[in-house]
């Protein structure tokens, strides 16, 4: 197969699920069973990416296959100059994994949701909306340009938000569409900053050719914090998309979407968009932006991990998973360990898509309920659901035999190669904090829901395991949750193909002294401060070493056995206190809450994030919102209002005084002709007689006159 069908069937893939959305969208209220088309077309578009993989990792597993077109040119604009915009697609390793993923999750997604969403109301238009999303993420992915990425990533905010607030007639679920539809304008915004700031620069919004100029040390402004800013604004978008703090607190109140929609967007696909766009700049990210990452990354690894310890709606608990390992993959991009990153992200994907699925499993066979303190024995009721969202959980807690254990430890190596460069230890200890965490949480969700009796004997007596179509999902996600779809070897992703062969970290396009700066003076002191390095790889540019890469190549092999060891150490902890806590009830969880009041109400508040953004952004929007319709209503529209008054009083001035004076005076001259008029008709008879009397009558008088004067 040559590169030109691979773009072709690039193309297929991108715009089928369009013609899905249209499709049901148009015809929907007319063909009862259109939806059938959308999976169709769904199911198409997954082999294509399957083709697509299979071929481009086979035959083309180091080339970056671009296709590109001319979309505006305009030659010689004032101020601007030439202006030339390109659109295309981008074939690479990472773009052809990617896709693949978002294409199998979209059609397991749409799968499930035969069953789930049964007997709705919108029952087709759900499936179109899903289409629409699945077109907008491949957008995404495939793009070889930020100004195409930046278009799709507003795409995948209108479908989002379709998705989210598609039972709109509950206000809770229209309010969260809405909150997430604003939340991510706000990391949006910054984005579009980056970009203006990019295209600024470098005249060009495709990546290849951003890169290049970056090599031969073009900077916005000629400077590398103007770099590291633009580095930022673009991560923006990323902060905003993949719910990272601060701008996390859309993607729980998302939860009130249909679950299926859960597993897609909030699990799998749009928030590990974030995640993807950082991969894709990462040549642009100066060493003090990866810094500035990393720890936005272990804050929002950190803080949703304490705040899913108290949740009891399940799919909340998975939602701040979610936000917590989300946090994972950034922290690690921060630290350099690009490709564990990109790993976890495919990884988290599988497992986390097969939770969120599972979950609508519990729910639907609880009638709806979500509370999981209201649960309990459903081991029994629901076997296979249970023995997939175990495997799920397993994987999530980073437990051995899993993909989540491979890609974790890696992370963790990461951290702590790191940290051994840089003396920054609090990234490892946050990455192995949540690690105990996630299992101890995880675990306390598995025991609430599916263990111990049941809470509410009605709703267990009627339930009973999914349908086909809800459990085939489970068990394909399930099953990509083991390690031998990545390696051989169980305890070493790097020993297979996944990593080795196709995940190769980038080409940095940063010069060294804008990418390490931020390094110890030790190690700063012996590297290059020209030319590109491969972050994990020792290079020699003119004939010096790199020794950072060599470094922290050598940090992370140190850094494998030590980190795996206690990562497994951590989780097996936190497992052990669950079981404590929820299964044997050694401790009670509910005496060390009320010893802990203040903690607990802490986490279970969600540490007043809503309420503290409520008192303060909200709180100021709203009170500038209405001083300012105060303003208009008041100062714009007394002004307003206040010159009409006076026109209308001077109009009605000048309206008494045309009828009074003006039309009185004209009325007057009127009268008075007519009165004369009516006098002088009186001697106008028509007879001579008449005439000759009067004009001998008038020289008698006249001639009186001239007498007397």
């Amino acid at each position: 197969m040559t590169e030109f069908n691979l773009i072709q069937i690039a193309v297929a893939i991108l715009f089928l699920p369009l013609v899905g959305f249209a499709f049901v969208l148009f015809f929907g209220k007319k063909i009862k069973n259109a939806y059938l088309f959308e999976i169709s077309i769904i199911t198409v578009t997954f082999i294509l990416t399957a083709v697509l993989l299979f071929n481009k990792l086979s035959w083309f597993p180091d080339k970056n296959i671009v296709s590109e077109f001319s979309w505006i040119r305009i030659q010689n604009l004032a101020v601007l100059g030439n202006i030339s915009i390109d659109l295309g697609f981008l074939l690479d390793n990472l773009s052809v994994i990617m896709i693949f993923t978002v294409a199998l999750i979209s059609m397991l997604v749409h799968i499930f949701s035969i069953a789930y969403m049964k007997g709705d109301r919108l029952y087709n238009r759900y499936f179109a909306y899903l289409g629409l999303f699945t077109f907008s993420m491949s957008g995404i992915v495939l793009t070889h340009n930020i100004l195409m990425m930046y278009i799709f990533w507003e795409l995948v905010g209108i479908s989002s938000y379709l998705l989210i607030g598609f039972w709109y007639e509950k206000k809770s679920a229209s309010d969260a569409g809405k909150k997430a539809f604003l939340v991510n304008r706000i990391g949006d915004i910054g984005m579009f900053s980056g970009i203006m700031l990019i295209f600024n620069t470098y005249h060009t919004f495709t990546f290849d050719k951003i890169f290049t100029q970056m090599a031969a040390g073009t900077l916005p402004f000629n400077s590398e914090f103007w770099l590291t800013v633009t580095g930022l604004l673009l991560f923006c978008g990323a902060v905003g998309k993949s719910a990272q703090f601060p701008l996390h607190v859309w993607l729980p109140d998302a939860m009130e979407g249909p679950t299926p929609v859960s597993a897609l967007i909030h699990a799998a696909t749009m928030v590990a968009a974030g995640v993807f766009l950082v991969c894709r700049i990462y040549p642009i990210l100066t060493g003090n932006a990866l810094f500035i990452i990393a720890v936005i990354g272990a804050l929002s690894a950190v803080i949703p991990a304490t705040i899913a310890l108290t949740q009891n709606d399940i799919k909340k608990v998975l939602a701040y998973s979610t936000v917590s390992q989300l946090g994972y993959m950034v922290m690690a991009l921060g630290v350099g360990a690009y490709k564990f990153a990109f790993f976890h992200l495919i990884t988290h994907a599988f497992f986390k898509a097969c939770l969120f699925l599972g979950s609508g499993s519990v729910i639907h066979a609880m009638h709806h309920e979500q509370d999981i303190t209201k649960m309990g024995g459903l081991k029994k009721k629901l076997p296979l659901t249970y023995a997939t969202f175990l495997i799920a959980s397993l994987a999530l807690s980073g437990i051995p035999l899993t993909s989540g254990f491979l890609s974790k430890d890696g992370i963790l190596q990461g951290t702590f190669a790191f940290a051994s460069l840089t003396g920054h230890w609090l990234f490892p200890a946050a990455g192995f904090a949540v690690a105990m965490l996630t299992a101890f949480y995880m675990f306390r969700l598995i025991i609430l829901t599916f263990h111990g009796e049941p809470k509410n004997k009605e709703k267990y007596d009627h339930a009973h395991e999914s349908p086909f179509v809800m459990a085939m999902p489970l068990v394909v996600l399930s099953t990509l949750s083991i390690f031998f779809w990545y390696t051989p070897n169980p305890v070493n992703a790097d020993a297979g193909w996944f990593l080795s062969k196709w995940i190769k970290s980038p080409v940095l396009s940063v010069p060294q002294n804008a990418r390490y700066s931020f390094m110890k003076t030790d190690v700063v002191s012996s590297v290059s401060k020209e030319g590109i390095a491969d972050i994990n790889n020792s290079t020699t540019v003119e004939g010096k070493e790199i020794v950072y890469s060599e470094a922290y190549t050598e940090a992370m092999h140190h850094a494998h056995y030590p980190a795996m060891f206690l990562s497994l150490l951590v989780a097996a902890l936190g497992i052990v206190f669950a079981f404590i806590f929820y299964y044997w009830k050694k401790i009670s969880a509910d005496k060390l809450a009320a010893d802990i009041e203040p903690l607990y109400k802490l986490s279970f508040n969600k540490w007043y994030f809503d309420e503290i953004y409520n008192a303060t952004a909200v709180a100021f929007t709203m009170g500038s919102s209405r001083f300012l319709a105060w303003f208009d209503m008041n100062i714009v529209d007394g002004a307003v209002n206040g010159v009409a008054t006076v026109t209308r009083w001077t109009s009605s001035f000048t309206g008494k005084f045309d009828s009074v004076i003006v039309d009185g005076l004209v009325n007057l001259v009127a009268y008075f002709s007519g009165f004369i008029g009516l006098i002088l008709r009186r001697f106008q008879t028509g007879k001579v007689q008449t005439y000759l009397v009067l004009v001998v009558f008038s020289l008698v008088i006249i001639l009186y006159l001239f007498k007397t004067f």
